[in-house]
């Protein structure tokens, strides 16, 4: 139960970076818009989906990587993965606070609010997505990989002592 458990928490973690990447598209493509029409309905709603997103899911799941991913790679005696992990660790915290600059200007423009400083927000944006991008890549290259190995192991060698 605990291992279906385990797996499944891995599908949600994959699913969930497939929407962050989406809505990051989406984020791109909000900015290009905003700089030929910021007062469009369309640009007020993406706004809000997007602020939305991050605010919620985005930041849910970076609480169970922190819970359920991290902890078990952390105890391992392999240096370069606990820096890897270290490094996410971090990364989670600069997302965080990139976030806290940028999720205001994004609520201001879902409401039609006129004054979010548009190179200000480039500039949010551009670190937010360069946060996001590096992380995304550093967990799918190495560290879910390994976390999925070590669960295969764990579920392979459970499934060993518990044959006749």
């Amino acid at each position: 139960m605990k291992d279906e458990t385990q797996n499944d928490q891995f599908k949600a973690l994959d699913k969930c970076h497939r929407e962050i990447q989406e809505h990051l598209d989406q984020l791109t493509d909000l900015f290009s818009r905003l700089e030929a029409d910021s007062d469009s309905a369309h640009c007020r709603q993406k706004a809000k989906t997007i602020e939305a997103f991050f605010s919620s899911t985005s930041r849910e799941h970076h609480a169970a990587e922190d819970k359920n991913v991290f902890p078990a790679l952390l105890a391992s005696d392999n240096a370069e993965l606990v820096q890897a992990v270290r490094t996410l660790q971090q990364d989670h915290g600069w997302i965080e606070q990139n976030w806290l600059e940028l999720a205001p200007m994004l609520r201001a423009i879902a409401q039609g609010e006129d004054w979010v400083d548009m190179a200000e927000m480039r500039n949010a944006i551009e670190v937010f997505l360069a946060l996001m991008h590096d992380h995304i890549v550093l967990e799918e290259t190495l560290i879910y990989p390994e976390a999925k190995s070590r669960l295969a192991q764990e579920m392979a060698s459970r499934a060993a002592r518990m044959a006749p």
